[in-house]
């Protein structure tokens, strides 16, 4: 693992590694970085918005098949298409047909692609009436097209479901009854590090404000390493059977690959050894990250970098490297 990271050090300011096979756990960081070493995640941020929505349905407080409609405040305007009416499933496997960015976003994302904290104005009033507005790309349910939109639109339509905030609903569902006591939005201990661009340079933390659950959230290796540990072996009375159902919905985007709730999965080609990948990436202001593991050989990785560079070239390696020696 020693080489992935001086491999990292070298395009990446600092990063930190963690490998897990079987029982044995290893994570290594760059400089004085390490295991609670605490990170932006980004989009790594929808695995745990989709696992919450499991964890309600398994609760009896949400279905997967509930239209979004009736989690967001009475008369919202959710677009439609074909009849079809958009389904907290579809956000949750990007299936919903909504556009990747929120309405009014993807010009100024054009003209603006280098500007601090972009969804830093995404507030409930400002998505609620953007959605009002837009026109579904595909009937829901159809296609894969992946949407931080969606995946935003969840967050917020069960934390008002729940009757809470977005951050508050995570830890109850999730982070609390794993022991994730670093995963959170607020830095209340101002120990997030300096997030930097692809040319090293500082920049400024971003904040998603109501599309938080698209990728909101900070979190540090170690506590990323128990997250996948009970996606590996979930514990009978825990989280075990949300995460169970994460994993067994799925909608094939192509003959190799699919999407899980919040999960991405991958086989290789049989040429290439036939391995499964159950993964998800982020990258985010001056942030990248990776987490994968294959649960049939019980093996992981995260990476977790302070520069916006991607680290999933890295990561796929190293999860290929410790399945050949399972």
């Amino acid at each position: 693992m020693g080489g992935t990271v001086d491999g990292l050090t070298a395009r990446h300011a600092g990063v930190v590694v963690a490998a897990v096979a079987g029982a044995s756990t290893e994570i290594q960081g760059s400089g004085s970085y390490g295991a609670g070493t605490l990170f932006e995640i980004g989009s790594v941020t929808k695995v745990f918005t989709a696992l919450t929505l499991a964890r309600l349905v398994v609760a009896g407080t949400a279905g997967l098949d509930e239209p979004l409609a009736a989690l967001l405040p009475e008369g919202t305007r959710v677009p439609s298409r074909d009849g079809a009416e958009i389904k907290l499933r579809h956000l949750a496997g990007h299936t919903s047909g909504l556009p990747r960015l929120p309405k009014g976003m993807l010009l100024e994302a054009l003209l603006r692609p280098s500007k601090p904290d972009p969804y830093a104005h995404c507030t409930a009033g400002f998505l609620l009436d953007g959605l009002s507005r837009t026109r579904l790309g595909a009937t829901p349910g159809r296609r894969f097209r992946y949407s931080n939109l969606g995946a935003g639109l969840l967050g917020l339509a069960l934390a008002h479901r729940s009757g809470t905030d977005y951050e508050t609903l995570v830890t109850r569902e999730i982070c609390a009854p794993l022991g994730m006591a670093d995963t959170g939005i607020a830095d209340r201990q101002g120990r997030l590090v300096q997030g930097h661009d692809r040319r090293k340079r500082p920049v400024a933390p971003w904040h998603l404000a109501d599309l938080a659950g698209a990728g909101g959230l900070r979190s540090t290796a170690a506590d990323l390493v128990t997250f996948v540990r009970a996606q590996l072996a979930p514990e009978p009375g825990g989280l075990a059977d949300a995460i169970r159902l994460s994993h067994e919905v799925e909608h094939r985007a192509s003959p190799f690959s699919w999407v899980h709730l919040g999960w991405m999965g991958l086989r290789s080609h049989p040429k290439q050894g036939g391995g499964l990948l159950i993964w998800h990436n982020g990258r985010i202001g001056g942030f990248s990250s990776f987490v994968g593991f294959n649960p049939e050989k019980e093996v992981a990785v995260i990476i977790l970098s302070d520069t916006h560079r991607s680290v999933d070239t890295p990561g796929l390696d190293l999860i290929r490297r410790l399945e050949s020696l399972r």
